[in-house]
């Protein structure tokens, strides 16, 4: 046998080299976000404040869809590790039939629900218009989206995560250009390039957030289009031969997708809806406080994909372990990805403490909006770790298919224990001032913390749960 620190130095390896074209297609998924924001508000404040509008309802809805569908990842690699590539294939299109009904289903939620939704909120009228517009466009491509998602928890379940690094890559060569083209119309293009643009393109109409809308329906297109011709080409997934005919509905099998992925949606779209839901609660305080915290949750946002993408691979490596019969291994597995992910938790504390001040002067150039926003993120350097820690063993747990236990986990932490504690500190309680905006994000330390110990319990009791039931 290897010794413990051999074991953990490939392990890690893998784990690593799982995980880091992860992170890649994160980021770049990201970059098309910012582009959407950077584009639309050099149109003007209108659009800038439809895209941001639709883009709070569309994300939550799709971040629903599209966890639901990686239900399919933890299946595929189970199923793999055993040596089932047969039952691969017929797992896959069973992903396929649901991505099918719910991008659809969104799809029509999105186009035709808004409206009443804008009006509830009480939003602007021109704002509205726009924001509806914006959703329409951006609707065409949620199935596209959803499909995409399919495919990819086939391939990242298959051991091969560079393909999502390269489709991330290719939706954002697409989504850029053709924002640029569709926001501005001709006259940008003619202010970039000069008069040598050719008339049928210099007489386009600017769409401002509707051809943001649409920019981004094309690059979910492009990015599903494109992983479909890859796992059709590709030889690593010869064993499968998952574009032969098609295999039917069958409900035994989407009920076991919609069991293990259902709880993963809900757990991301209660994450989502948690710092939707404090946004609004810290409105009262000011623009000054609404700006600094989102640009806090902003920069700790982006640094907070490097351990969700080792969580995404932690998920893989558990599942594929389990599937080969070596639940000892896994759970070997599943604590080394833990450890891991605490380093990269330190890794993330000693950025903050070195670029954060230099990263504020790119998002404002208010002094008082930069001064709050760092003192929000050297509080955020607290809660690193626990946050790190407990994504990465919610990703091991799902790795068990323990996902409903995670959903449950991640509720209470987040809900009960972060926004109950938040708003109690930050609006005050008897004996205690208010503390504005820190009570909020202390409450957030509380949530994530809760969560880390929960969902840490947990995992050492199914863990160890599965090792003696393999010894027996």
């Amino acid at each position: 046998m290897p010794s413990l620190s051999t074991r953990c130095r490939r392990e890690t390896g893998s784990l690593l080299r799982l995980g880091l074209p992860i992170y890649g297609a994160q980021l770049a998924q990201s970059g098309m976000s910012v582009a959407d924001i950077i584009m639309s508000g050099r149109a003007s404040a209108t659009d800038l404040a439809a895209v941001s509008v639709g883009a709070s309802l569309w994300v939550p809805l799709m971040l629903l869809m599209t966890g639901t569908l990686m239900g399919a990842t933890p299946i595929v690699a189970h199923r793999v590790g055993s040596g089932r590539y047969d039952r691969v294939r017929a797992g896959v299109h069973q992903a396929l039939w649901v991505a099918l009904i719910f991008g659809s289903l969104c799809a029509i939620t999105l186009a035709l629900g808004a409206s009443p939704i804008f009006r509830l909120m009480e939003i602007p009228a021109d704002v509205a218009i726009l924001a509806n517009d914006y959703l329409v466009a951006v609707a065409f491509g949620i199935p596209a989206v959803a499909f995409y998602q399919a495919l990819r928890a086939f391939s990242d379940g298959m051991h091969h995560t560079r393909p999502a690094l390269w489709m991330g890559l290719l939706g954002l060569a697409v989504n850029v250009p053709c924002n640029y083209l569709l926001i501005y119309g001709g006259a940008g293009l003619v202010d970039l390039l000069g008069t040598s643009v050719p008339g049928f393109l210099s007489d386009l109409p600017a769409l401002g957030a509707r051809g943001c809308g649409i920019a981004t329906a094309i690059s979910m297109w492009a990015m599903c289009l494109g992983m479909a011709w890859y796992t059709r080409r590709s030889r690593a997934y010869a064993p499968v031969t998952l574009w032969a005919a098609p295999t039917p509905p069958r409900l035994r099998e989407i009920g076991e997708l919609l069991y293990v992925g259902m709880p993963i949606g809900l757990a991301i779209f209660f994450e989502v809806t948690l710092f939707t839901v404090i946004t609004l609660l810290v409105a009262y305080l000011g623009e000054i406080t609404v700006a600094a915290h989102q640009i806090a949750l902003n920069v700790t946002s982006v640094l907070f994909m490097l351990p969700l993408s080792l969580s995404m691979a932690l998920t893989v490596r558990v599942s594929n372990r389990l599937g080969a019969g070596n639940p000892a291994e896994a759970r070997f597995v599943a604590w080394n990805g833990t450890a891991v992910g605490f380093l990269m938790a330190l890794l993330n504390g000693l950025l903050i403490w070195l670029f954060a001040e230099p990263v504020l002067g790119i998002y404002s150039t208010n002094t008082e909006v930069k001064t709050l926003a760092m003192s929000l993120i050297l509080l955020a350097m607290l809660f690193q770790i626990s946050d790190s820690l407990q994504v990465n063993l919610a990703g091991a747990l799902r790795g068990y298919r323990d996902t409903r236990v995670v959903m449950g986990i991640t509720l209470v932490s987040y809900w009960a224990v972060g926004l109950g504690v938040g708003h109690l500190l930050g609006r005050g309680i008897a004996g205690i001032d208010a503390l504005g905006i820190y009570g909020y994000w202390i409450g957030l330390n509380a949530g994530l913390t809760s969560a880390a110990a929960l969902l840490g319990w947990r995992l050492w009791v199914i863990s160890r749960r599965r090792s003696n039931e393999a010894g027996a």
